[in-house]
Formats: C-alpha cells, structure tokens, sequence
C-alpha cells in the first residue's frame, strides 16, 4: 500500500492463513525437517511453536466445556531459583527445557516424566552474571536433526545430541568482559543456527549472527549500527520501509556523531520469525546506548528497528526503524508475527509487531511498508500518532528526555506497554491474545562514559502503575482496527506469554503465579491454578500417548521481578523496576517448577 494511505482504515481484517507455516518448502534439509515436523500438532518443535510465531496449537482436546476440570498432570524442580521465561520444546517422545543461569539443559522422556533422561549442565562463567542487566533469564532452545541447541549467558552458543546431551560442537557468539550475553532463544533455519547478543545497557553494539548448524563455523554476523558492509545493507537494494527507497550510503553512520555507533546498542536477544516462501528471517533491535538521548544526536540507525534478512547470507532486504532517536528505552526486539491480512480486497503477507513504544505495526512483510498503525493502549502519551507522510512517529516534545531534566508522567515506562512477553494469534477468531503491561514513569537522563563491561545507562527511572491503577493487562486484539475485543487487568505487569488453541482457549500465567485459561471468544476465565512462584514463561501445548497437555515454566524474575531476583531494595534500582513491583513478595517467592496440566483420564477419553 502507499506509504500515503492512512493507516487507521476500520475495514481491513486478519485472514487465517492456517496452513502458512506448512505450504511453502523450505531451501535446505534443516528447515524441510522443521516445515514437516509442524504439520504434526503433537509436536512443539520450536520456541515460537512455529516458524511463523503464532503460538498456536490446533489441539482441541482441553476445550472451552471442559477446561475447568484440568489439573497438574506432573511437575518437576528445575533447580534453580532465578526468572524462567522461555519454554519447554517437544520433540516426538522427548521434552526439553533450559533454566536460567547455570543454564541447565535437560531432556525429559515423556514415557518416564518421574525420571530425567539427561541433564547437561555447561561451565559456569562468574562474570556472565553481573552484566546480565534485567536478570539471568534464558528464553529456550532449539531442535533440528537430532541436535539440540541453547544459547549460555556468558555467551556460548552449545550443540547437543538430543539422546544424551553430549556437546557435538560449541561457538563462542558473546563475551562478558565486553557486558555482551545471551539470553534469547536461537532458531534454525536452512543450514544455519540464527542468534543474538544481548547488553545494550552495556554499550554493546548489537549483532545477529548464523552458524554452521552441523559444524558451529560462522556463516555471517551482521550488526544493527555502523558501515552498511558491516550490517550487510546494500544502499541501493535494502530498503527503508517508512519511505519505500533505498537506504542510500551511509545510512547508519550519518545518524550518529562521531563514534557513539560503535557503542550503540541495538542488541537482538528477543524472537526470530521465519517466512519460508519469501525466504527472510523477521527480528528487532533494541535500545541505542546511552539512555541519554542528548548523548547521542540524530535517528541511531538501525536501533530500535525491525529487519528482514536472507537466512542464508544475512543481506537485508528491507528496515523499518519505528522509534528514531530513542529517548525512552522502547526495545524493538519484540516478535514478529507473520500472518496474511486482507489489505482492501488483497491478501498480503503480513508482519504484525506489539512495539514497546505501544504501537503495534502491521507491515507488508515482502516491502516493509506499513499498512495499519495503532496504539494498542490507549494511555500512551510520548507520541500523539505517527506522521503519515514519513511514518514516523509525532514526538510531544513535553515528553522528551534530555541531559538533566526530570521528565514526569511519560506512558508507558522503559518496560513498554509490552516487552518480550510473546503474544498468540488465533486464526479461529482472526484475533491476537497480548500479555501486558500498563506502567508510567518519570525519567531523568544524566552523562556517562562508555568503559568496556560496565554499565553505559545514564538515566534515573521510576516507574509507577498507569491510569486506573493497575500493571497489567490480557487482552483480546485486531490490529489492523486497533480495538480490543475484551480485556483483564492485573495488580502486576501479564510478564508471560500468550498460547491459543483449537479448543477455543487462550493461556498465560501472572507474575503472582495464577496460570489461566479464558474463553477466546469471551475472556470468561475458565480455570485458574497457582503455580509455586510467579509466572514469566510461555505456556506450550502437545499430545502425548492421546492425551493433551499444557506446560508452563513457574518463575518469578526477568526485568518485571528484578528487585526479588537480585535481591535489590531501592526503588529507583534495576533500572526503575524494583519501587514499581515492592509488594510483590507479599504474593509470591522465588523458584523453579516445570508444571504440566491435563484433563482427568474419563474426561480426555469422552473428548
């Protein structure tokens, strides 16, 4: 559509292009495997469940009559006490599933769930901790071909044989001394083994970068900021989705004075997103160092930007930076959920982004050019709306920070109105399910110098509940209208992701430990459980020997529950979040449990 055409159009509708993750083939043998092993809804063969991030399951078992009678199937420690906020995999027979730092990986046979099949514990790097800035959370592993593989904080990206846990090979992807570690999930695709960096608040300057999948040789790494050699951008063929030319020569470079680039930010520890018919990988990137925007004059590119690459030789295709200049810390890194949309009349492959800036974009995913812009809470006030003729977003100047001055009542706070906490598309009822937050701030920036390994944040932040009271949200979405179907607000921040069903479910767990279950049509909450610790994870679904269950990682932390995790008081301390959630430990402690739910054995045979 023509960058000129408005983007608040009420007619446009989400198609459920159900058997998109399956239709197209795939380039090499790793992602034919993956593309095959998808169709089999009894499998969860990914982080994101599919290549296409829905974070849906066809499996209808546990259904809207019968949710109500689920229970804990069985449960198991983790061993560890610090924030879980990925998810378990499902391979066939075999479950998987990483823990926070140490990082523990463990198979679990679901035949013998009373007994660990194998436990790969990797070396401990005591200077990973210290610069993992929003707690030492892993977001899961990943399977191809027998292997699997999970990402360590201090920055080692491991190989495992799926039957025992035995390294096969390891590549070293971040370094700590430099406040580089790895948090996010890897995902692969092709040939390739894709993953990211995190320590923006570090002054890292972010990376992706593919593996050899067989071997752990390096394929590419291409950085968010710098020569457009260095981001494999080419100035006549990448294209800048807001204007819809290329990007030109110099495009990060001329953003930026002198060399803040090269401590620039931009990591990429969020999700990855796979189109196998257009052949790109979908991700963002996050804040630009400093937080003190007066450090840094110009847009600093491509922070806070949504990219789509070649897989196979990390060439960008298109960028779409949504939030220039960044003065508030919104990470871009949030997933990109790709599904068709009717655009007037026309299916068009679609990209669909809940930005922490709270905007959600729907992109044409081929040409990055918007097609429906909206904020999806209606408190956000940094912005009043996004410039038609650039589409970028119409800054309130009040709501600007800068070197030295106390910025009150800026929505929503450096958390978002949404951070990493993925959401699920449901193309029964052509609406998406968001976990969020609901937060204000006030923001002081201040000057810092950049020394390697230590923090480059430059900002004092203090985060309060948004208007009405609460921090959190669950709502029920069409982003090309922008209305919210139906909504559940929460005293804390909904910090774990989303999972819809065949059944008419929607799932997702609360940072006091309640694990959900609403009707997707309604929100009628249908069944409620407290977990032994607050919930950060994302709930998956698979059958096993004809029964389907529900599993959900209970554990409190990640940047939402900081102060519990890390043991922090004051309130302005991890970076604005502990004063935000004090009272938090008046509801819930810290600790591990894999938890996974079932219906009782008469009422999943009667289904």
């Amino acid at each position: 559509m023509s960058r000129r055409r408005s983007l608040t159009v009420a007619t446009l509708g989400i198609i459920g292009a159900s058997g998109f993750a399956f239709a197209a083939q795939a380039q090499t043998s790793a992602s034919t495997s993956l593309v095959a092993m998808q169709k089999n809804p009894d499998n969860w063969v990914m982080p994101t469940g599919t290549y296409n991030n829905w974070r849906y399951s066809p499996l209808n078992q546990i259904n809207a009559s019968n949710a109500k009678n689920l229970q804990v199937a069985w449960s198991m420690s983790t061993g560890t006490d610090r924030g879980l906020e990925g998810q378990p995999i499902v391979i066939g027979n075999m479950m998987y599933f990483e823990t926070s730092y140490p990082n523990y990986v463990f198979g679990i046979d679901l035949n013998h769930p009373d007994q660990i099949a194998w436990k790969f514990q990797p070396p401990r790097d005591s200077n990973a901790p210290p610069v993992a800035c929003c707690d030492v959370v892993n977001r899961g592993p990943a399977y191809a071909d027998g292997m699997v593989y999970a990402n360590a904080l201090d920055g080692v990206l491991y190989a495992l044989d799926a039957k025992t846990g035995k390294i096969v090979w390891q590549a070293k992807n971040a370094h700590p001394q430099k406040g580089q570690t790895m948090t996010g999930a890897p995902m692969v695709v092709g040939d390739n083994v894709i993953t990211g960096v995190a320590g923006g608040e570090y002054g890292v300057r972010g990376y992706l970068t593919a593996y050899n999948a067989k071997t752990g040789k390096e394929v590419w790494r291409a950085y968010s900021e710098g020569p457009n050699k260095d981001m494999l951008m080419s100035a006549t063929h990448t294209i800048n989705g807001a204007t819809g030319k290329p990007i030109g020569p110099h495009s990060s470079l001329k953003t930026w004075q002198g060399d803040e680039w090269k401590v620039g930010g931009g990591t990429t520890w969020g999700w990855f997103s796979y189109d196998p018919k257009l052949n790109l990988i979908y991700y963002g990137t996050g804040n630009p160092g400093t937080w003190n925007p007066s450090q840094r004059p110009g847009k600093n590119r491509w922070s806070m930007t949504i990219m789509a690459r070649n897989p196979e030789t990390g060439e960008a295709k298109w960028v779409y930076q949504m939030t220039p200049h960044d003065g508030w810390d919104y990470d871009g890194v949030n997933e990109m959920v790709l599904a068709n949309v009717d655009d007037h009349g026309k299916e068009v492959p679609a990209l669909v982004h809940f930005d922490r800036n709270g905007f959600s974009y729907v992109m044409n995913r081929a040409t990055g050019a918007p097609i429906a812009i909206h904020k999806y809470d209606p408190s956000v006030n940094w912005a009043t709306g996004i410039n038609p003729k650039t589409n970028e977003p119409i800054v309130d100047p009040a709501k600007m920070t800068s070197n030295g001055k106390d910025v009150k009542d800026i929505c929503p706070a450096s958390q978002g109105d949404k951070d990493e906490q993925p959401v699920s598309y449901d193309p029964q009822t052509k609406l998406f399910y968001a976990p969020l937050n609901h937060l204000c701030m006030s923001y002081q920036a201040f000057n810092v110098k950049y020394k390697a390994g230590f923090p480059f944040v430059g900002a004092i932040v203090n985060m309060i509940p948004g208007p009405g009271g609460y921090r959190g949200r669950f709502i029920a979405y069409n982003p090309m209208t922008g209305k919210t179907v139906w909504q559940h607000h929460d005293m804390f921040q909904d910090w774990g992701g989303a999972l819809t069903t065949g059944g008419g479910l929607a799932f997702y767990g609360t940072l006091k430990g309640m694990f959900r279950v609403v009707d997707a049509k309604t929100g009628k909450m249908l069944y409620q459980f407290k977990t032994p610790s607050g919930i950060i994870g994302n709930p998956i679904t698979y059958m096993h020997d004809g029964k389907q269950y529900v599993a959900i990682l209970s554990g409190v932390g990640g940047w939402a529950a900081i102060g519990m995790a890390d043991d922090l008081h004051k309130a302005s301390a991890g970076l604005g979040a502990v004063g935000l959630n004090a009272t938090l430990t008046d509801y819930t402690n810290l600790g591990g449990t894999l938890m996974v739910f079932a219906l009782p054995s008469k009422v999943a045979s009667a289904n």
